[in-house]
């Protein structure tokens, strides 16, 4: 029996499969990203592809293995192990875990939005979570000390909490319909708050900016302030539909006779239409942006252009992780 031809070791596996250029092409990649099913994963089949990954990054083709198990086993490692500095991530703030974390929390934050108590708990819950997926998604390899990572932490959810408290306050005397959208009115407010506060080293510090490939030419905090700009935006555009859709039919279902009779189906339907909503709204809305983004040298702070002019006097664009 003739052995598979061997695969060459030219296959560019630090990009994605698909053209990141377009956007049909980033959400191809995303779906794979965060497709739920990753969680199942047992720590063997991580390592496995994690070492296949890394052995043909070192020119060592596995005996056997086609391009389609190649890529499946980046799309593996990609999922659990972060860009940056290589290590496990933590399994509830991978975006594989997005879906099933955020349709419950949000489901429950829909649901439980009569009460300041319920407000109260739900907001932290939501808040505490995005904290873990905010850091675990980071951009960058500096590491992070835990004070600063508790005072993000507690900046960024009280300061969400307050949001939420607020605007409950401000809709008091408006019609229900509307009372439904504050948890999406908050956790908006409360992503341009958390993000940018988990992110705050990357900010200060900058993080670092290559060259198209991949040589490490410095740290800007230019490219950090459009990183987090755009998650920021990715992130309230992943919660829209699903916070936005769900309200509109619960409200009609619970003037129904079928959910007065029923009343305890309420938070598991309002989940499962979250969660609907997310598996698209998910990855659609991480493809918004390209996670390999790019700006003019000339955008940057003077301090790093010339760092840069040093080493590439005619590089005109420099490339950076944007984080999730």
């Amino acid at each position: 029996q003739k052995m598979p031809p061997s695969l060459p070791a030219t296959i560019n596996i630090r990009e994605p499969r698909w053209d990141q250029s377009t956007f049909q092409g980033r959400a191809k990649h995303f779906f794979m990203v965060t497709d739920p099913r990753n969680l199942l994963l047992s720590g063997a089949t991580l390592e496995e592809a994690r070492q296949v990954v890394e052995d043909y990054r070192a020119g060592t083709v596995h005996p056997g293995l086609t391009e389609d198990q190649l890529w499946r086993a980046k799309y593996i490692y990609d999922s659990a192990f972060h860009p940056d500095t290589g290590e496990k991530m933590i399994l509830v703030g991978r975006m594989s875990a997005q879906v099933p974390m955020n349709m419950t929390i949000t489901g429950c934050m829909l649901t439980f939005y009569r009460t300041t108590p319920a407000v109260l708990f739900w907001q932290w819950v939501n808040q505490s979570f995005n904290a873990i997926v905010n850091y675990t998604n980071r951009s960058g390899d500096a590491p992070i000390t835990p004070s600063q990572l508790g005072t993000a932490y507690v900046s960024a959810t009280t300061g969400a909490v307050v949001t939420a408290l607020g605007l409950k306050s401000l809709t008091k005397h408006l019609p229900a319909i509307i009372s439904r959208y504050v948890p999406f009115a908050a956790v908006a407010a409360a992503n341009c708050i958390n993000i940018p506060l988990m992110r705050q080293r990357e900010l200060k510090l900058g993080i670092p900016v290559t060259d198209e490939n991949g040589n490490r030419l410095g740290e800007s905090t230019a490219a950090a302030q459009k990183a987090i700009f755009q998650v920021v935006v990715s992130r309230i555009g992943m919660a829209a539909p699903a916070m936005a859709i769900p309200p509109v039919i619960m409200n009609m279902l619970e003037k129904r006779a079928f959910l007065k009779r029923y009343p305890y189906l309420n938070a598991p339907l309002q989940v499962s239409l979250v969660g609907l909503c997310l598996v698209f709204a998910t990855p659609l809305c991480c493809a918004l942006f390209p996670q390999k983004s790019s700006m003019p040298v000339s955008s940057l702070e003077p301090e790093v252009q010339d760092q840069i002019r040093k080493k590439d006097p005619w590089l005109e664009t420099i490339y950076f992780n944007k984080g999730l």
